[in-house]
């Protein structure tokens, strides 16, 4: 008899999940599911295992909750979830409270409210039947990461002071109680806007994180706080929603959502319509040509992210891809932050668009070269957009450019000049590219996107300055 732990990783939302399973018994539970389940069910199957429980550490505000799914796709399992904090649900679950205790095989599961990232957050001890007073590991959610501690912001103003003080007691009351051997299984990894700055590993000790985790070295409050929410990354504008849609429960699909392929002159006609068209492919083929009015979110993980930020749930989506074998994973990623209302893609890409004898349209690139040398001939006749965080911007930009977030360009636009050339920028020219189409879309005349953006602007030692945002 062994007891079973895997992590199982979702890319873009940086979420983990874990199996913790026993092959003596049979029988798994999932912590922190995401929406799409078939990768739980199919782990189980072929460690031999039946999933029994799923549980989650908090409401997320991320991703859409897989345990509804996850539920109605196994059969005979229950959802288990925190009652703490004042939570409430408005589906069917078994509430747990802190202390409350379950066994998978050898292995005590030891349930602990932990507050401070949401009032409801439990953490999972894990503790083998033979060394009931030490545990061996604990999947400690969205309020201790590796290097980093969850932000206790996003619940609005009104509740952060408490919430930041809930942290700080946890942080101190529980996490430094345990034993230096304790592992730390977070349900977040580098790039979740849950935590400022986690660290590139999936897990760790807690005696690393006490000498290296700087959310792990006050003992004043006062400190704490003025450390903890001079630090917090931008909030995503999705959380609240993805918070009221796993409070109420999310929709049980059954299955992927479907999506139907559309013939260029269908394509065109659905276009008509009020949807989004999101055209997935690599922002340089996209500049060469694409359908106008189109957004170029490229294929990538982070494509859930950036969907949740810029695109309405509520408006039908139209899909543009490199290839019709990459539909079924976008709707995947799509779905992960609740898009499931889908209009069509279109069958044989850009290539049959073209060959229908449908218009495209032109998104200018030019290299960081190019760009240097017009900056420094006619600057004061382009205008240059920094898209990045406010963090990247004050790290460092290049000379003479203008700060506007992404998830801000719309709104912020009106600061622009749209008869100027307008050349947009991020790290790498990914979101960049989402920039320009954004702007083109509005009707600047003429957007130039700059692929390898800042990263190729500060390999070619071109100047740097640095400075808060104006």
């Amino acid at each position: 008899m062994a007891t079973i732990f895997e992590k199982i990783q979702t890319e873009g939302i940086a979420e983990i999940s874990y199996l913790l399973g026993d092959d003596g018994k049979g029988v798994a539970a999932i912590f922190d599911a995401t929406r799409d389940v078939e990768k739980y069910v199919k782990l189980a199957k072929e460690r031999n295992l039946v999933i029994t429980h799923i549980f989650e550490t908090h409401i997320h505000a991320d991703f859409v909750s897989g345990s509804r799914e996850l539920e109605n796709s196994v059969g005979g399992a229950r959802i288990y979830l925190s009652a703490e904090g004042g939570a409430e649900y408005d589906f069917d679950f078994q509430a747990i409270r802190d202390g409350d205790t379950f066994e998978i095989g050898d292995t005590r599961i030891i349930v602990r409210h932990t507050p401070g990232h949401t009032p409801e957050h439990v953490s999972y001890e894990l503790v083998s039947k033979s060394e009931p007073d030490s545990p061996w590991g604990v999947l400690s959610g969205d309020s201790l990461f590796v290097g980093s501690a969850g932000r206790p912001d996003l619940l609005g103003e009104e509740t952060t002071e408490k919430l930041t003080e809930e942290l700080f007691h946890t942080l101190r009351n529980y996490y430094l109680g345990l034993p230096d051997g304790t592992l730390i299984y977070p349900a977040h990894g580098q790039g979740s806007p849950c935590g400022a700055d986690i660290g590139d590993r999936l897990h760790s000790t807690i005696g690393y994180e006490k000498r290296t985790n700087p959310f792990l070295q006050y003992n004043d409050l006062g400190e704490f706080k003025q450390f903890v929410l001079g630090g917090t990354p931008p909030t995503p504008t999705y959380y609240p929603r993805m918070k009221a849609v796993n409070s109420k429960g999310p929709e049980i699909l059954g299955a992927s959502p479907k999506i139907e392929g559309l013939l260029p002159d269908q394509f065109e006609e659905a276009m008509k319509d009020e949807v989004q068209v999101i055209d997935t492919r690599h922002m340089l083929a996209f500049g060469a040509g694409h359908i106008a009015g189109s957004m170029n979110i490229g294929s990538s993980p982070m494509l859930s992210i950036w969907a949740g930020w810029l695109l309405d749930p509520e408006e039908p989506i139209l899909l543009i891809a490199d290839s019709d074998m990459a539909i079924d994973e976008l709707v995947t990623q799509l779905s992960r932050t609740g898009y499931t209302n889908f209009a069509g893609y279109l069958a044989g890409g850009i290539n049959a668009w073209i060959q229908a004898g449908k218009t495209i349209s032109h998104l200018g690139e030019q290299s960081v070269h190019e760009v240097n040398a017009i900056l420094s001939t006619n600057g004061s006749e382009v205008q240059l957009v920094d898209v990045r965080t406010p963090s990247e911007w004050k790290e460092g930009h290049i000379p003479g450019a203008m700060h506007l977030f992404l998830p801000e360009l719309e709104e912020e636009a009106v600061k622009l000049d749209k008869s100027r050339i307008t050349y947009t920028y991020c790290a790498s020219g990914y979101r960049a590219s989402i920039a320009a189409s954004i702007l083109a879309k509005m009707g600047f005349e003429n957007v130039v996107n700059i692929p390898g953006s800042w990263k190729a602007w500060k390999a070619t030692g071109f100047a740097v300055e640095k400075g808060e945002l104006r």
